[in-house]
């Protein structure tokens, strides 16, 4: 087989990302990807791809030394993927939950906080930071189904704080109402003060 045919052979692997590294979550897989693709060259950082739950890394027969390099880059990646912490949009999706569920349960404590990560955006100076998740803490959340009970909760929280917040504005409303139905009298007017006054002024004794 002439050289220059060799050179467009292509050396493939595939990994499969297993079920307690995704946990049903493609932005998980997908996160995933962007690790091995943080840590691998630049010039191989398009040469990965993921289908599913499958990452595929590709590259000719003339670059065996570099896909080599990258190979073992993938393995360790996908060996250690299942103690990755989980970044906010990843808990998002396993869970199925809302962002503001996600800060309202972070806030309470129902979601512990593995620490916080700092990243700069692509082609931006500024930072942002974020807390991160125990990949087991989500996997047990998700085992137990427990983000139904946390919305039941939060439901009949919710339903209590309006009922307190209606019994206060109608007690509000009664005690308005008593206070203008009490009569008003004048302490400058010392006839007010005097019984019978009004019979004595009457008579003409004040003339």
């Amino acid at each position: 087989m002439p050289k220059h045919e060799k050179h467009h052979i292509e050396l493939i692997r595939t990994w499969t990302l297993p079920a307690t590294v995704t946990m049903g979550s493609a932005v998980r897989a997908k996160g995933v990807l962007q690790e091995i693709q943080a840590r691998l060259p630049a010039h191989a950082k398009k040469l990965i791809s993921l289908e599913g739950v499958d990452l595929t890394l590709a590259m000719t027969a003339s670059e065996k030394t570099a896909f080599n390099a990258a190979a073992t880059i993938v393995t360790k990646v996908v060996t250690e993927a299942a103690a990755l912490p989980v970044i906010p949009r990843e808990i998002e999706d396993i869970l199925t939950i809302k962002t503001s569920e996600r800060h309202r349960w972070l806030a309470d404590g129902r979601l512990p906080s593995a620490g916080t990560r700092t990243v700069r955006l692509n082609g931006r100076a500024r930072q942002i930071t974020f807390h991160v998740f125990d990949p087991k803490v989500v996997e047990d959340l998700l085992d137990r189904g427990v983000v139904d009970e946390w919305r039941v909760e939060d439901a009949e929280a919710k339903a209590e704080k309006r009922q307190r917040a209606a019994y206060q504005a109608k007690l509000t409303r009664s005690l308005k109402k008593k206070v203008a139905k009490r009569p008003t009298t004048s302490s400058d007017d010392p006839a007010s003060k005097l019984g019978g006054w009004e019979e004595f002024d009457v008579d003409g004794l004040l003339r």
